[in-house]
């Protein structure tokens, strides 16, 4: 059966991807992989259910959209206070860091792909800059790793992905137009849609969360509808004013209105979940139908050792170049350059890379597309998989949510602690310190690092049983 209605294809895509992803969540597997392998199987290679070409170019608008609103719902869950203590290793790897894995993907792209020009080359690798909280998040909450790394890795998807986004189509309008002019002009185009989006965000970012505080202004029941609008409002507005800088100011607002707090915090951040689940199996559905099967076959070893560089090479010269001189331990680095799997904003801005070089005639559009989800299959099937394991091997996992939880970790939280180990008990600290956590933790400790009378660190904290 072909599907031929482009009401119909939207549906089919929409229903599979939300089953798709409970199914993963029984299963206990990466449901990205599920999505993809779905996406195959409806699209033109497989039953031809599900065309994305009959959605015309209201699925580009579908995409920057809903991933202006994934990003956001990122956002609103990254808590400022747990970054402080590892402000130094964040802002390293989402700046220089960034450039590291673009131009280490480039050159393992144009090495291996022998028939691949710089143009694409480049392209590539200023795709896979981006990990993304909608694959690393899952990943850490199945896992359950030590704070310190969970903060680095989790905070280093949400703020790379609208980085990573700003230099792709940065990079494909360079190469639609190469000119000096074009060259000369980036660090203004960049300039203008940071700090645009910064300015918009925070704005937005406070007022949505004075607006939310008054049952005056929102009536009881509406907060969620009323922050859903108000984001695709802003993404709208800052895009129509300067392109590509809504999805800046969608995840900065998020990132406000998640660390002020309101009366609907919890409630607000389980509806927008649940909102990203939803738009992640559409889109992944969707987006894997576009990539054709042969186009994946053609690149042949050449991807797989372009895929396989960018995990054992370029990571890891990313990761230990960025954290030297910071207090992480090898082990900490070791795992953060095991985990990072490409999600929905490196699909996302393949396919829109991909349309855009087919409408200018520029060559390779389908390889690149193809290159790019071979990638995140690969990285979120082998990373993701693998990452309760490596954890374990490295003694990064945290205790068992048995443990004894004290608050503060100074000296007499610390004496508590020493006694209650020596008699077979589990502890885990609470702190606002920095110095204390580290501290506790050199000691061999489990720490949380926040405010204990915090919902959101609370909900980190270990539970009886």
């Amino acid at each position: 059966m072909q599907v031929a209605d482009a009401s119909l294809v939207f549906a089919i895509a929409l229903g599979v991807g939300v089953i798709i992803q409970a199914l993963g969540r029984h299963l206990r597997v990466p449901g990205i992989v599920l999505l993809l392998a779905a996406g195959v199987a409806l699209g033109p290679d497989g039953l031809k259910w599900v065309d994305p070409r009959l959605l015309g170019e209201g699925l580009i608008g579908l995409v920057r959209l809903s991933v202006a609103i994934i990003l956001f719902e990122g956002g609103l869950n990254l808590e400022i206070s747990r970054l402080r203590r590892e402000g130094t290793a964040i802002r390293r790897l989402v700046t220089l860091g960034a450039i590291i894995t673009g131009l280490g993907g480039a050159l393992a792209a144009r090495f291996f792909m022998l028939d691949w020009n710089w143009t694409q080359a480049l392209l590539f690798g200023s795709i896979v800059i981006v990990t993304g909280p909608t694959v690393v998040t899952p990943i850490l909450r199945h896992v359950r790793l030590l704070p310190r790394v969970s903060t680095v890795l989790e905070a280093e998807g949400v703020l790379i992905d609208p980085i990573g986004a700003f230099i792709a189509v940065l990079a494909l309008e360079i190469a639609v137009a190469p000119s000096a002019s074009a060259f000369t002009n980036v660090p203004l185009w960049l300039a203008q849609r940071i700090g645009f989006g910064l300015v918009a965000g925070a704005s937005f970012g406070f007022l949505l969360a004075w607006v939310l505080r008054s049952r005056r202004i929102v009536p009881e029941g509406y907060e969620n509808i009323v922050t859903m609008g108000g984001v695709v409002l802003l993404f709208a507005v800052c895009r129509s004013i300067l392109p590509e800088s809504g999805i800046l100011a969608t995840t900065i607002a998020g990132i406000v209105v998640g660390n002020l707090h309101t009366r609907v915090g919890r409630g607000m951040a389980t509806f927008e979940e649940q909102i990203t689940v939803m738009l992640i199996g559409l889109l992944f559905v969707l987006l894997a139908a576009s990539v054709r099967l042969a186009d994946v076959q053609a690149l042949g070893w050449g991807g797989i050792a372009t895929v396989a560089s960018l995990m054992f090479i370029v990571r890891p010269v990313q990761v230990f170049s960025m954290t030297a001189g910071t207090d992480m331990s090898f082990r900490d680095k070791v795992f953060i350059s095991w985990l990072a799997p490409r999600g929905i904003v490196a699909a996302a801005v393949a396919s829109l890379t991909s349309s855009v070089m087919e409408v200018e005639g520029i060559a390779g559009g389908p390889a690149l597309r193809a290159l790019v989800f071979l990638t995140i299959a690969v990285t979120v099937l082998l990373q993701g998989g693998a990452a309760p394991l490596v954890a374990k091997m490295l003694r990064l996992l945290a205790p068992p949510r048995d443990a004894a939880v004290i608050l503060g970790a100074d000296g007499l939280g610390l004496a508590i602690g020493n006694e209650l180990r020596s008699a077979g008990t589990r502890v885990i600290f609470l702190d606002t310190n920095a110095a204390n956590c580290n501290a506790a933790e050199r000691l061999g400790y489990g720490v949380v690092f926040g405010n204990a009378f915090d919902e959101k660190v609370l909900a980190r904290a270990p539970r009886p049983g």
